[in-house]
């Protein structure tokens, strides 16, 4: 009983971190890092959302591309921007700093530049356009597609925080840090599961290149991961699912 409640607080924890959902009281809370392992499930929830409003508006006779943006911004709304947030800090970051510390200094600052403005474009622009294709296959298949890769694109994010340095002493990269290696198993074998479900063993195998890319990216830039890190990992790892999946069509 005590393990399940420890369980149910670790899931309560990461939707919070990772949404704006409702997620309840937490009566004790947990380390960051132990809720890691939820990260792919609360990614499927947002799939899951997006995936009903898809299948709402193509029921309702919405063309496939509106559908499609309206699932997008249902997805949005649900995290708060919080990983696209990330992507563009990241852009900024790393196009406009001229060493690690002004890196770093860039991407706290809560404005956003040309680079960071053109990252959100072409994020938004890919994942809308390759949404697209699908529903206008088959709103189903596209519909599972949102819950695989949402749970998919943050079973590397995971990954990265058992793996990779902290680039601060604070912030989100280091609180959840250190998991260890059987939750970040458990969340890889989420994602993975998810992606083999519909059928696409490709995607696991771009995404992991994506991911592979960026963090040894970050490692050159800044040293590590940072939360900023994560949030564009989550969507260079949706934007190639949705690569492979539309070539597939």
């Amino acid at each position: 009983m005590r393990l399940a409640r420890a369980r149910l607080s670790e899931v309560q924890l990461a939707l919070m971190m990772l949404t704006r959902l409702p997620a309840g009281q937490i009566s004790v809370l947990p380390a960051m890092g132990a809720a890691a392992w939820a990260f792919p499930l609360v990614g499927g929830l947002v799939g899951a959302l997006s995936a009903a409003v898809l299948l709402a508006g193509l029921a309702l006779g919405v063309a496939p591309t509106m559908a499609a943006g309206l699932a997008l911004l249902a997805g949005v709304l649900a995290t708060g921007g919080l990983h696209e947030d990330g992507l563009a800090d990241v852009a900024d970051g790393f196009g406009g700093g001229r060493d690690r510390a002004r890196k770093l200094e860039i991407m706290r600052d809560s404005r956003i530049g040309s680079y960071g403005a053109l990252a959100l474009v072409l994020s938004l622009g890919l994942r809308w356009q390759g949404l697209t294709i699908l529903a206008e296959q088959s709103g189903e298949a596209a519909a599972m597609a949102l819950l695989a890769l949402g749970a998919a694109s943050r079973a590397g994010v995971v990954l990265a925080l058992a793996v990779m340095p902290a680039a601060r002493s604070d912030g989100l990269g280091k609180a959840a840090a250190e998991v260890d290696g059987l939750r970040a198993g458990f969340a890889l074998a989420v994602g993975i599961g998810a992606l083999l479900a519909i059928g696409a063993p490709f995607a696991v195998l771009a995404i992991a290149v994506a991911g592979l890319a960026l963090g040894l990216l970050a490692l050159r830039q800044i040293g590590g991961q940072s939360g900023d890190v994560l949030g564009a990992l989550q969507q260079v790892s949706e934007i190639a699912g949705w690569v492979v999946l539309s070539a597939l069509v």
